[in-house]
This record gives C-alpha cells, structure tokens and sequence, in this order.
C-alpha cells in the first residue's frame, strides 16, 4: 500500500483500522482476482452487483454501481438486472437496492 498514489476506496473506509482487510481487499480481490482475464471487468461489474442485491448488501452496493458504470454498464442495463433479479433474490433486496441505484444515479 504505497502512500504515492491516491488510497483506495478500502483504505479510505477502513485506514488504519483494519489495515490487513484493506490489504487483501487491495492487492488480493481487486488487485489479483479482477485483473484475471477470464472474465471482463463489465461482467464482474454485473456479477458483483447481482451478488451485493441478492445478499442484501447495500452498504457495498453504491461504491460497485459506481464500478459497474466505469467498466461499461449503463444505467438502464444496471437497472434492468436488478428489476431482473426482483424475482429470483426477493422483492425487498431489490427495492433496498433500487433506491441505492436511484441515489447514487442522480448524483
């Protein structure tokens, strides 16, 4: 975790109070398991939110909108997957997730 660079969103949400979180968040999960080339970071993007509004994980869920639109999915397409997805991981996760995307959309 070099002090050169700007800090990542862990690092600027956990710091120095869960450093090693931050570390593997950083260097494992985005730093190995998103740059393999199996998958594009679009499809991650889709999968990840897929995951987040299944599990009820709205706390995540802003940051990974905001993701998803940088690898290429569009508003419309990220709100069609979570209407999609009403009616296989439950209306409430949906609804909590749709009014994170309508925030973090009209930003």
């Amino acid at each position: 975790m070099s002090n050169s660079k700007e800090p990542t969103v862990a690092q600027r949400k956990l710091g120095n109070f869960a450093p090693k979180l931050v570390e593997l968040t950083d260097d494992v999960l985005f730093g190995d398991v998103w740059a393999r080339k199996e998958l594009s970071p679009r499809d991650r993007s889709l999968i990840t939110v897929a995951s987040l509004l299944t599990g009820g994980n709205t706390e995540q869920l802003n940051s990974h909108l905001n993701l998803a639109k940088q690898n290429g999915l569009s508003e419309d397409e990220l709100i069609e997957a979570m209407t999609h997805l009403a009616f296989y991981a439950g209306w409430p996760k949906a609804m909590s997730a749709m009014m994170v995307a309508k925030e973090q959309f009209s930003e």
